[in-house]
């Protein structure tokens, strides 16, 4: 990030601070890959609680971001700068809905979060460039969350009948 957008942010501010993931999405090379790493603790701690916990931290999350994601976008001046992470941890979130996490489901679920976030296929790809403001800068990654739990759960099914 060049100097002039920088000082347009503070990690003081407590909206930037969630938006650029704790600072995560200030990594030079791969902010976003950055960003859903940052998650990974955050999903640890909260799989602890009960389900609907769970459930209703991920709603909390993706709808809050919608507002972070706009204001830190907007204290910018730039739509969905790669710094701007706090869409990749609701992802997550989205992605280890109803998952039991262990090392292969947190495994598995980032590497497919990540390939989905970055190639953008199919609706996630449309919805990215269709919409616009916070909502927009979440809508592509809470797809990609989505279909990533779709995508382990099917992983669950397939190694609960067909173990190794």
């Amino acid at each position: 990030m060049d100097k002039a957008l920088r000082a347009k942010v503070s990690l003081f501010n407590p909206i930037h601070f969630l938006a650029l993931g704790f600072g995560s999405g200030l990594a030079p090379k791969a902010p976003g890959t950055f960003g859903s790493l940052a998650a990974i603790p955050l999903l640890l701690l909260i799989a602890q609680t009960q389900t609907w916990w769970f459930v209703a931290l991920a709603i909390f999350v993706c709808v809050m971001g919608i507002w972070i994601c706009d204001k830190t976008a907007y204290d910018m001046g730039v739509h969905d700068h790669g710094s701007i992470v706090w869409d990749e941890i609701a992802g997550m979130f989205c992605a280890f809905i109803f998952v039991p996490l262990s090392w292969d489901t947190l495994l598995l679920g980032f590497l497919l979060f990540r390939w989905l976030d970055i190639q953008k296929p199919w609706l996630i790809g449309r919805l990215d460039k269709a919409m616009k403001g916070g909502l927009g800068i979440m809508a592509d990654d809470i797809l990609a969350g989505v279909i990533t739990a779709l995508l382990l759960h099917l992983y669950l099914v397939l190694i609960l009948f067909y173990p190794s």
